[in-house]
């Protein structure tokens, strides 16, 4: 019996050895380890031989924070990702790459993992820059800035040995109330196409993927409560919820698209090969590997009920077109479906075959390693730092400005009351690698108190929280207010990332952490109220994650300002543009509401939800109709920022006013800075379709240009756009350019436009 068993043993070394043979070239250099052939070849090379146990294992993450227990962890196979959330930097390096070492070394063809980091706000390893949030990104309306800030991400992901960004956030805000607001780029779909196009070529020139989310529209989710289902029909799903995706598909192929946890018109995306194979791949061509939202296959069954057991969760997403599963272990069970035939080895191959790709792409089989000694070089260094800070600065809109009280005169303001639970507060936003109570970014406290110098005296107290019914602490505040030249109140509300502890910590924002009212938290209204009827002036600053309900402030305040959470260097910028060291030139990617009841609030409406007979709405002093006591109206509008200077536009041309669909309208203007101070306007095109088959928004965004301006000086600017953006799905879902007249119009925002003329498409 021994002896049988030892042949049996040796032929088959001999068969694993004959096997090796065939497989190698004729200089005994596999195909796929040749870094100058084709990636296709070099792919194909590598799927034949692996085993069904190891192509199942590239679609599954396995991860460690443990550097010393590698080995345990891997067991000599090569999982499809990794990642690492919580050591620092430098830390994280050495794991990476002890980690690729043995993957290299000791698995039977040396496949590398792919590292992966959330990056919205800045890669989440601990001590790398903080940028600011991705509202905030948006509203600078910079594409070129974004860029730069991806870049920047990029590079210190990949010194790290990160390879893949879970990262941009491509969910338009139409939805308020829903806590991850702020981890968009804003309401309107053209600007979150551009900014998220910025955003991936940036990252992807440094050789790290990114990984636009979530497909698909998942922002708009029903009561504004975080998954819940979104209602919307075939159409809509592909005017509105997919076109920042094709856009991006298109001008910048990312590597990777995630998938969502939601369900839309009722069907969960993750088992829709409608969804995540024939409109992803099919209609918007995207040719990289898909990542499920984590644990959002075996919420098949656990959360939608759409499927009895985790087995058929599994193979209804990955026939869908999920290829690799993230935190749950439905793919698992993978390996044992085909070998009982229930599922077909040809979809693992496919997911497989697409995370390799992306693999070889990236580069990871020629060098999966950080680089430890550029770590404190390149991480957070001095001029990512610087910017951050420029970034930040962009993004400050000034909502109001009575009697143009900011920028702050410090000769005639001595003595500062900054009140308010946000002004000694530092708020990175949700996915930010920073602990709830941090000090990692500077406060508008710190800001203000270094901006100021000695020759002015900042005093500070809260006055209140950021949430409770506390009001205990408002009447310290008002007496600091009544002793000061001036106030500032800071308010809004607060985030921090659900995977740092933020349950338990009072979170207003963020993952998970959704509202059911708009209006400011806790005693934030009683307190303003309270200060300004010391009769000292009052600026309120705004510090938020979303838009809320500042209409007693935009009436009552002498000025009121918006930041969007601004990353570490948050403090610093708000200080320089009270004291106008900075001109402020951020301008609204998110229309406010009036109300709660006033939302959804966003610019782009369809002509019948606005424009009836009572179209001004009423008040309690005269009730009407649409609302009895209300304007139906946004408070402040897309695309709305004042400056501390002004601009005028003028010369305006059009290239032609005739155009085929093929066509390419072209526009030149010249902005006049007609202030004082240097500055920078943000020109905004937008169309109205005249007329058209089924119903099109009352203006859309389909062009602007960020220009700085000297004062008295001019610029020369020029906009792009094709005709085909003005193409939609029709009737019978094709996308079509409809002939006909279609209004060009230039403006300061959405509702101030100066230029109008019609352009006729043949």
């Amino acid at each position: 019996m021994k002896g049988k068993m030892r042949k049996s043993l040796f032929g088959m070394a001999l068969w694993v050895a004959g096997a090796a043979f065939a497989y190698a070239d004729a200089d005994d250099t596999p195909k796929y380890k040749d870094a100058s052939l084709p990636v296709e070849e070099r792919v194909e090379d590598l799927l034949r031989r692996m085993t069904l146990r190891e192509k199942v294992l590239q679609l599954q993450n396995n991860s460690t924070s443990d550097i010393n227990a590698i080995e345990s962890t891997y067991k000599g196979e090569s999982p499809g990702s990794v990642h690492e959330m919580g050591l620092s930097a430098r830390e994280a390096t050495l794991l990476f790459n002890k980690m690729q070492k043995y993957l290299r070394e000791n698995t039977p063809w040396g496949i590398p993992a792919l590292t992966t980091v959330e990056g919205i706000n800045g890669v989440t390893q601990n001590g790398c820059t903080i940028f600011p949030q991705a509202i905030a990104q948006g509203s600078t309306f910079n594409p070129e800035l974004v860029e730069e800030m991806g870049r920047a991400i990029g590079r210190e992901a990949h010194v790290i040995g990160i390879r893949q960004l879970l990262s941009p956030v491509l969910d338009i805000a139409r939805e308020l109330r829903w806590g991850r607001v702020e981890e968009t780029f804003g309401e309107d779909p053209f600007l979150i196409g551009e900014m998220g196009t910025a955003f991936v070529r940036g990252s992807q020139a440094e050789g790290v993927g990114a990984m636009p989310k979530h497909f698909v529209a998942h922002g708009t989710p029903t009561g504004g409560l975080n998954c819940a289902f979104v209602a919307g029909g075939e159409r809509e799903l592909r005017n509105l919820y997919a076109y920042p995706f094709a856009k991006v598909i298109k001008n910048a192929e990312p590597t990777a698209i995630m998938g969502c946890y939601s369900a839309y018109d009722g069907i969960p995306v993750a088992h829709s090969a409608h969804f995540m194979t024939d409109l992803l791949r099919g209609e918007l061509g995207f040719k990289g590997f898909t990542y499920s939202d984590w644990g959002s296959v075996d919420r098949l069954k656990v959360f939608h009920f759409a499927v009895p057991t985790s087995e058929e969760a599994a193979r209804r997403a990955l026939m869908a077109g999920i290829d690799m599963d993230v935190y749950d272990w439905a793919y698992q069970t993978l390996e044992d479906q085909v070998k009982k035939g229930q599922l077909d080895e040809a979809y693992v191959d496919r997911a497989c075959r697409r995370v390799l790709t992306a693999k070889f792409k990236l580069g990871l089989f020629d060098d999966p390693y950080g680089d430890p000694d550029k770590v404190d070089k390149v991480v957070r260094s001095k001029e990512h730092v610087a910017l951050a800070k420029r970034v930040a600065d962009e993004s400050i809109v000034l909502l109001e400005n009575k009697n143009s009280i900011l920028p702050l005169d410090l000769e005639k303001y001595k003595s500062i009351a900054l009140l308010g639970p946000n002004s000694n507060a530092s708020v990175a936003g949700d996915y930010g690698w920073v602990d709830f109570d941090n000090h990692e970014c500077v406060t508008l406290f710190d800001g203000l108190k270094q901006a100021v110098g000695k020759d002015v005296q900042v005093n500070q107290l809260e006055g209140c929280d950021w949430w409770s019914q506390k009001e205990d602490g408002i009447a310290a505040a008002v007496e600091l207010a009544r002793k000061s030249d001036v106030a500032i109140v800071a308010v809004g509300t607060r985030s921090v990332w659900l995977g740092r502890g933020a349950k338990g910590k009072n979170v207003t924002s963020g993952e998970g952490f959704d509202l059911s009212s708009l209006d400011l938290l806790g005693k934030q209204l009683e307190l303003l109220k309270a200060v300004k009827a010391t009769g000292k002036p009052m600026v309120v600053v705004l510090i938020t994650g979303k838009p809320l309900v500042m209409t007693w402030a935009q009436e009552h305040a002498d000025a009121v300002v918006l930041q969007f959470y601004g990353g570490e260097q948050q403090g610093n910028a708000m200080a320089d543009v009270l004291l106008g060291k900075v001109n402020p030139s951020g301008r609204l990617n998110v229309s406010f509401p009036r109300s709660t009841g006033n939302t959804p609030c966003f610019y782009n409406y369809y002509p019948t939800d606005r424009e009836q007979v009572f179209d001004q709405g009423g008040s309690y002093e005269q009730p009407n109709g649409h609302y009895v006591f209300e304007k139906p109206y946004a408070l402040w509008d897309f695309g709305y920022g004042l400056s501390y200077t002004t601009f005028e536009y003028s010369d305006v041309q059009l290239n032609d006013t005739v155009f085929s669909d093929q066509g390419k309208l072209r526009v030149a203007l010249d902005v006049k800075n007609t202030g004082g101070r240097d500055g920078k306007e943000v020109v905004q095109l937008y169309v109205r379709d005249k007329w058209s088959s089924v119903a099109t928004p009352i203006q859309q965004l389909k062009a602007f240009r960020k220009v700085e301006v000297p004062a008295g000086g001019k610029a020369r600017v020029e906009l792009e756009m094709p005709i085909d953006e003005l193409a939609f799905y029709n009737e019978t879902l094709h996308r079509v350019v409809e002939p006909g007249e279609f209004e060009i119009q230039i403006g300061h925002s959405s509702d101030n436009i100066v230029f109008r003329k019609t352009i006729v498409v043949k």
